[in-house]
């Protein structure tokens, strides 16, 4: 098969742990055995979040006082392309992946007028109790909404609209190469009459892996978190997981829009696109969410797939 697999930031890096690389390396090296393993059987492009990982430079951006401004969103962006994308390159070949891999810095083109520019709704960076990040959004100028039992940084997200490295991608598949793209969603780029810019912005990485998966055929889009499936009233006494779901179920329940929502809709829009099958589990259960048997299987109407 060919396989389109979203890494969240937050499986690289759980909810309360220290920004630590020899943490978030430690999580890697721990579920890349089952990623070598989907990606030894099947043409797999993984792309991976970068939420805490960007927010946290941004944050040392902002510090640094030898710069006269911190450095866009677009370019630190890039950076954790670099270094996240390393990451996995090297857990992957020592976790005996037979194929190259190969990280593409990759840009994502959006609309200028996209109204994600107006409203800030992606999370970045580390979660803090809602005195503290007032202060950091007081000094730095940011947005701060509550993540759960944390506080966080929000970010303008529009959608993606096109990948321009896509073809690229295309051509190392067909030569059995593991492709590791748009990390953090793709830098975010507006298209100009200068050519291509980059904007203050984080693209979302499952709205862009639903693209991907769309524009390249692929059969399956997997998105791995922190958490083992959807939870309907996630976080509430009554919450319960939902395993097997046709898309036409999904407007029963409401998601949080800077968490699960985007994971459902992009399930949603690849499952409409393509009649494929999308997955959405926990990175420790990679095997299994890719085999149907755990996390939640999203499926078309009239459809289903082997789920726990």
């Amino acid at each position: 098969m060919r396989i389109v697999i979203a890494l969240g930031g937050n499986a690289l890096l759980r909810r309360g742990e220290r920004p630590d690389a020899a943490i978030q390396l430690a999580h890697l090296v721990s579920a890349a055995p089952a990623l070598a393993k989907v990606a030894s059987e099947h043409d797999v492009v993984l792309v991976h979040g970068n939420g805490p990982q960007v927010g946290l430079l941004a944050l040392e951006s902002s510090a640094d006082t030898t710069l006269s401004r911190p450095y866009p969103l677009s370019d630190l962006v890039a950076e954790t392309q670099g270094i996240i994308g390393y990451w996995i390159q090297q857990a992957l070949a020592n976790a005996g992946l037979p194929r190259p891999a190969v990280a593409l810095v990759t840009q994502t083109v959006v609309d200028r007028d996209d109204p994600g520019f107006h409203e800030a709704t992606k999370f970045v960076g580390s979660g803090y109790d809602e005195a503290t990040a007032r202060e950091i959004a007081a000094q730095n100028g940011w947005t701060v909404r509550q993540d759960g039992s944390t506080w966080r940084r929000v970010v303008p997200s529009p959608r993606p609209q096109r990948i321009v490295e896509l073809d690229t991608a295309e051509l190392l598949l067909r030569n059995h190469t593991t492709v590791i793209l748009a990390g953090g969603g793709g830098v975010p780029v507006v298209d100009g009459p200068d050519g291509l810019t980059g904007v203050e912005a984080v693209v979302d990485k499952d709205y862009v892996a639903a693209l991907i998966a769309t524009e390249l055929h692929a059969d399956l889009l997997v998105m791995l978190t922190d958490v083992p499936a959807v939870y309907v009233d996630f976080g509430t006494p009554g919450q319960r997981p939902l395993h097997a779901v046709a898309i036409t179920d999904l407007d029963k329940y409401a998601f949080p829009a800077g968490s699960m929502g985007p994971k459902v809709t992009a399930a949603r829009l690849f499952v409409e696109a393509t009649n494929g099958r999308a997955a959405i589990g926990s990175l420790d259960d990679a095997t299994a969410v890719v085999a149907g048997t755990a996390g939640t299987q999203i499926h078309e109407a009239g459809r289903r797939h082997t789920s726990n």
